[in-house]
């Protein structure tokens, strides 16, 4: 399919009719809440795409910069700058009634919403659109998705990589280009409702215990530094007071019980509470509030957890010299020892195109699946993954081929499919397909990325950068769908409530397991594997609906793997759960000796999030 690659007018599809502030901002790292915005530019649109407001500065964050190297904003150049509080206002009235756009919106939209916050106020912002997860679902034939790769495609010129300003004239360019190519194959726009807030708060550490659990209290023992510790129930002492010194005794204080629980504090045990259930449950013993209080004067000295492991570039400096970044990046990955089981794999290097075999024909090509019975339709996207081929879930410019079942005919997809003269095929061409030229025929790279079935693993050749695990489903789901991420240790359960990350704590408090939301069918969890600590064994990526709703009604899950933001995809799964399954397990990564391993997983469970949490330990709210 040949899309074309800039639009000369402003596409005019009703849908696609909003005013737009274009966002971009450069900051002093990457946590809002800790980092600091140092530059802002905002330039608003019409929905006919007129400029209506341009506005851009630097800013003085009042501490250090971070990486000069990458934005050029040096303290000296800082020190005349106004302060966000000063701006604030004529920020407001920008954002205020548009839709806030920006390429991987959640970032810049998370550090305005806490710069508002600092200065006891919200950001005016109701939708999002990420030009990134726009140009996902687009699927443009290009190298990757990153700003400068999109701006080449839609014909826009780059002056100046990480200057606030330049990045959001390039912006308007790259928004004008992906409607239009979004238009032309009929895709609603992942717009985010993101109503404001007044809850954000500025970043505050939070150090994990650092201690291993050491098992459960013993009648007439003493508590042991790591102990899980649960309380529940009033108490005398104040619980925040009461968590702060179970804390700094080297407590690990647990909001849920589970098997791994020490001991339970409660003043009322036949309360009836969750926790005293669980308990109960459990065999987990409990003492009263006057006896936990007495046994923290006294706490045994525990054993240490291991320690992060080193970046690769750091175990590899000669001497003293440091290593950089860049060069870090470039440095041999050692690749773990070959599976001892029978799992399948790929190679961790993998050719720049995959070879079309007798066995694998469709190899490079995505093939789109439409109509046909639940059942019907999971044989069909496996019959085409068998064949080499990645299933897509959505129609985008990458789709090569679409298969229609029985009733596909009325899909309302079917005219843009007929207009943009893809190669359509029933159900028999799967069993014999006949290959016709893809798109590199007419100059066009064909899909590179690695394609997993179901079980599949690969090693992973990197992981001194972080690696983000993406799941997508159909745009007509009319079920909500929550991503999460549980890292485990080796007996599978989360070893403090911050190693479940999910939609209520989206970040573990050491930034190393990140959860973001790019669209409302699209979310991602990104693990930097290299400073996860060495007693987590994996990373449990999973999907749950809300509701009673089950995945047969979501249809296919597509997850896909990538190192660095706007990176070209390294490995494709599309994942079928059967039809009453409400949460599905979707991947994991694991580590293999000295290194990491994805698998692509796709057991689906009946229960729902709440059951499947507290099977790695954690009590949730359904």
């Amino acid at each position: 399919m040949v899309l074309v690659s800039s639009s000369p007018k402003w596409p005019v599809l009703p849908e696609y009719f909003h005013d737009w502030a274009l966002v971009d901002v450069e900051t002093s790292g990457l946590r809002p809440g800790r980092d600091r915005v140092l530059s802002l530019a905002i330039l608003t649109l019409d929905g006919q795409g007129n400029r209506t407001g341009e506005f851009s500065t630097l800013l003085n964050p009042g501490c250090d910069p971070g990486p000069v190297h990458i934005h050029g904003l040096t303290p000296a150049r800082l020190a005349g700058a106004p302060t966000f509080e000063e701006i604030a206002p004529r920020v407001g009235a920008l954002l205020g009634g548009r839709v806030l756009v920006a390429h991987n919106a959640q970032f810049d939209h998370d550090f305005l919403a806490h710069e508002f916050a600092r200065v006891r106020s919200w950001a005016p912002v109701s939708r999002r659109l990420c030009t990134l997860a726009l140009n996902r679902l687009v699927g443009p034939p290009t190298a990757d998705l990153k700003l400068g790769t999109l701006a080449a495609h839609y014909g826009v010129r780059q002056e100046k990589a990480h200057d606030a300003q330049d990045d959001v004239r390039v912006l308007s360019g790259i928004l004008r280009g992906s409607l239009g190519a979004a238009g032309q194959l009929g895709l609603p726009l992942p717009l985010l409702e993101c109503p404001p807030r007044q809850d954000y708060k500025p970043y505050v550490p939070k150090t994990p215990c650092a201690y291993r659990n050491p098992g459960r209290l013993e009648p007439g023992g003493a508590l042991t530094q790591g102990m899980k510790v649960a309380i529940t129930g009033d108490t005398r002492v104040a619980r925040e007071e009461l968590v702060a010194r179970s804390v700094a005794a080297g407590l690990n204080m647990m909001t849920s019980v589970s098997g791994r629980t020490s001991v339970v504090v409660t003043n009322d045990p036949g309360s009836g509470s969750a926790k005293s259930r669980r308990a109960a449950e459990e065999g987990v013993p409990s003492v009263d509030e006057s006896t936990y209080l007495r046994l923290l004067e006294s706490v045994r000295p525990g054993r240490a957890k291991g320690t992060v492991r080193q970046r690769r570039a750091a175990e590899e400096t000669v001497g003293a010299t440091a290593v950089s970044a860049a060069s870090a990046t470039a440095l041999p990955a050692r690749l773990p020892a070959p599976p001892a089981a029978a799992t399948p794999s790929v190679p961790a290097q993998r050719p720049a195109a995959p070879p079309v075999t007798a066995s694998r024909p469709l190899s490079g090509r995505r093939v789109l699946v439409l109509g046909g019975t639940h059942a019907e339709a999971v044989e069909a996207r496996a019959r085409a993954v068998a064949l080499g081929a990645s299933a897509a879930v959505n129609l985008s410019a990458s789709v090569s081929d679409v298969v229609v079942l029985p009733g596909g005919e009325a899909d309302r997809r079917m005219a843009r499919i007929t207009a943009l003269a893809l190669h359509v095929h029933d159900a028999d061409w799967l069993r014999s397909p006949t290959v016709a030229p893809t798109r590199s025929a007419v100059g066009e790279p064909p899909d590179s990325a690695d394609v997993l079935a179901r079980g599949a693993v690969l090693d992973l050749p990197d992981t001194a950068t972080a690696w983000t695990v993406a799941a997508a489903w159909r745009q007509q789901a009319t079920c909500d769908v929550d991503v999460v991420a549980f890292a485990v240790d080796a007996g599978e359960q989360v070893p403090g409530d911050e190693d479940f990350v999910f939609y209520g704590a989206p970040e573990h408090p050491d930034g190393t397991v990140l959860l973001t939301t790019d669209g409302p069918t699209e979310q991602a969890v990104t693990a930097d594997l290299e400073r996860l600590p060495l007693e987590i064994h994996r990373v449990v990526i999973a999907a749950a609906i809300d509701g009673a709703a089950t995945f047969s009604d979501v249809g296919a899950v597509e997850i896909t793997l990538t190192c660095g933001v706007g990176a070209a995809p390294t490995v494709r799964a599309t994942l079928d759960a059967a039809t009453t399954e409400r949460t599905m397990i979707l991947a994991e990564l694991y580590r293999r000796g000295d290194g990491w391993r994805l698998r692509a997983v796709g057991q689906g469970y009946d229960h729902g999030l709440a059951d499947l949490a507290r099977g790695y330990g954690v009590d949730v709210d359904e």
